[in-house]
């Protein structure tokens, strides 16, 4: 194999999603306003790197709401959280701002409604993963978790003619419509939601990995463990035809026995991976020879979110009060211009 015959297919899109994207940005931003300590109830998003970075910061990240000392500044993670939280914070006097992706607070909306209708809820996700845990905690006594197409036949409901799924937003695409397959073959007259619960980033950077997989040798997916979207790219990226697929947080992890053989490898990162992550692994794998980077471009990205409300009104709140100040400095002068005048 020569050099020149040594590429790298680049994902596009990759990397930070809309939600991700203003969950930090909202930690950096309460942590000027405020000034450290911000209290983050969980990770605020699954990416280690990002994690540490903000710890640098000022962030201190807690597993339980009682963590948090009485009259702090608490953060809740883009994965959302149940009603309950919610209740503890209040208990606790504390401040709270919600970084919740808008799109999971969309599928906590829904599973409130069907609730409110008395359907049963059939939400399809992974055990224990923060965002199950929150949307179950919104309606728990409608919803039952369906972890996969395994789990469809111990699903028991009241009436099934009054029976919806839901999504985790982060789950493989392919592996969801699995499991609603089999439980409208289970429930024929299972609703849909009346949206993709699945965020459109996850179906994207899925939708780039199918299309390049099946020309990569190997796929590198940059993302941490506890990534959910991160670790489905990987599944992917097997299923789409690469021969292998690592999940890596840092370029130092990569193997180099990974690349005996290989001509082509593709690189993409799980939605809460910054670039410069990416830009790390594409340095590493240059020096290996493999400079040819082709972009993959499966889709244009251009949603933003605005910040979470609690922090947009403080923040206009201080920009008023400088504004204000100004034209409180400025008079004085106005009118000493006046009386010479």
């Amino acid at each position: 194999m020569t050099a020149a015959a040594r590429r790298v297919l680049l994902a596009a899109p990759r990397g930070y999603c809309a939600g991700v994207d203003r969950a930090v940005i909202a930690v950096e931003k309460a942590l000027e306003q405020y000034g450290a300590p911000i209290y983050v109830r969980h990770e605020i998003v699954h990416n280690k790197y990002v994690v540490q970075t903000l710890e640098k910061k000022g962030a201190i990240f807690v597993e339980q709401t009682a963590e948090v000392p009485e009259g702090s500044i608490v953060m809740f993670s883009a994965h959302g959280v149940a009603p309950a939280v919610h209740d503890e914070a209040e208990r606790g006097k504390l401040a709270t701002i919600d970084a919740t992706c808008p799109l999971v607070t969309k599928v906590h909306k829904e599973a409130v409604r069907f609730a409110g209708e008395d359907f049963d809820i059939l939400l399809i996700g992974h055990e224990g993963h923060e965002e199950v845990i929150g949307t179950s905690g919104e309606a728990p006594d409608h919803i039952t978790l369906v972890d996969g197409p395994a789990d469809v036949a111990k699903v028991e409901v009241r009436d099934p003619s009054k029976v919806v799924w839901l999504s985790q937003t982060t789950l493989s695409v392919d592996e969801t419509m699995e499991t609603v397959d089999a439980l409208k073959e289970k429930f024929p007259q299972l609703i849909s939601p009346p949206s993709d619960d699945i965020c459109y980033a996850t179906q994207n950077r899925q939708l780039a990995v199918k299309q390049m997989g099946a020309e990569a040798d190997l796929v590198i997916v940059v993302g941490s463990r506890n990534s959910s979207n991160s670790v489905r790219l990987v599944e992917v990226a097997k299923l789409a035809g690469a021969r292998e697929a690592h999940l890596v947080d840092f370029a130092a992890e990569i193997d180099e026995a990974w690349l005996e053989g290989v001509s082509t490898v593709g690189v993409t990162s799980g939605a809460s991976v910054p670039d410069v992550l990416v830009e790390q692994v594409l340095e590493w794998l240059s020096q290996r020879g493999f400079e040819d980077v082709e972009i993959v471009k499966a889709a244009e990205e251009s949603i933003v979110f605005s910040l979470p409300k609690e922090l947009r009104r403080d923040l206009r709140a201080e920009a008023a009060a400088k504004l204000a100040g100004t034209a409180a400095a400025s008079a004085p002068e106005q009118a000493g211009r006046q009386s010479e005048g």
